[in-house]
């Protein structure tokens, strides 16, 4: 994917994983689903960001997340990914393991002439996440060519 602020440059699979990083910290911040963040900012939005991620990794996440909330309007919600059974859940994956899953799955799912801030929308929209987001269940510890099987198959 080329940066749209300087065309010469590509965004790497670290400025995705950023992205992703960031997408699940604001959500988890206002409990509210992932796809909820990534519509908001909706695919020029997001390939802004991609595009700025090789700064934006470097400044305070807190207050990364702060201006995103602010700048798409984003309110809070209800869905708290974290509230978890303890029998079943007894550590929560971080926001950082999770944008890694979510990376790869984006990466390996990627489909001809689709941008990562395509596959951003995509991926986020698939009914599978809700799954990946149930940390009451294990999916997100599945390998990473089964959880993209699974996604291609349109479930667990």
């Amino acid at each position: 994917m080329k940066n749209v602020y300087f065309p010469d440059e590509q965004v790497t699979v670290n400025d995705l994983y950023f992205v992703c990083y960031m997408i699940e910290r604001v959500a988890r911040q206002l409990k509210q689903p992932n796809k909820y963040v990534a519509n908001k900012m909706g695919h020029d939005e997001l390939a802004k960001k991609l595009s700025l991620a090789s700064v934006l990794h470097s400044e305070n996440p807190l207050a990364v997340a702060a201006e995103w909330i602010e700048e798409y309007h984003l309110q809070k919600g209800e869905h708290d990914v974290t509230a978890v059974d303890a029998k079943f859940c007894s550590r929560i994956p971080t926001e950082t393991q999770m944008g890694k899953v979510y990376k790869r799955l984006i990466l390996s799912t990627l489909r001809d002439g689709e941008d990562y801030a395509d596959g951003i929308l995509r991926v986020y929209n698939a009914s599978l996440c809700e799954t990946l987001d149930n940390y009451n269940c294990s999916a997100y510890y599945e390998p990473s060519p089964y959880i993209a099987q699974s996604y291609h198959a349109g479930g667990f």
